[in-house]
């Protein structure tokens, strides 16, 4: 399977001193909006993500926990870190949706795994995606759990 340059980056530089920072702070640029929330890629594998957020007063809702929206972010950080390391460099993929339930209130930093039950065989045809992803506190109790559905295709 091809491997697409983002996963690339990652094997380069995951196993070196700093190398998960630095490509967190990669990841950021090149995407802003996820810097948001702070994220640290702790593990990327196909099929599997697991990315951390500090709770930082600029996640703040106005009760002082970590906003609904900044979830959904750190959530939209584990899909598509996911999809970069799943989806082959012969393809291409697109968030197509979101469902969401905030299921507890998130009163610390949070850790989100985006997880597939098995990874698809992508072909010539487009196939719809979806990813799971349970966020869950410092005590391992979920708070947001939710699926993104992205659709992969063949690039022309």
């Amino acid at each position: 399977m091809a491997q697409n340059p983002t996963f690339a980056m990652w094997r380069r530089l995951a196993a070196k001193p700093g190398g998960k920072a630095l490509f967190s702070a990669a990841m950021c640029l090149r995407v802003p909006y996820f810097r948001t929330v702070l994220p640290s890629v702790r593990e990327l594998r196909p099929g599997r993500c697991e990315v951390t957020a500090p709770k930082w007063w600029g996640v703040h809702n106005h009760i002082g926990t970590f906003h609904a929206i900044a979830a959904c972010n750190l959530a939209e950080i584990a899909m598509g870190m996911l999809a970069e390391a799943t989806v082959p460099a012969t393809h291409r993929w697109l968030p197509k949706g979101m469902t969401v339930e905030y299921v507890a209130k998130a009163e610390t930093g949070l850790r989100a795994v985006a997880e597939l039950p098995e990874i698809p065989e992508f072909g010539d045809e487009g196939v719809e995606l979806p990813v799971p992803v349970t966020i869950t506190d410092t005590s391992g109790k979920p708070v947001v759990t939710g699926t993104i559905t992205i659709w992969v295709t063949r690039k022309k």
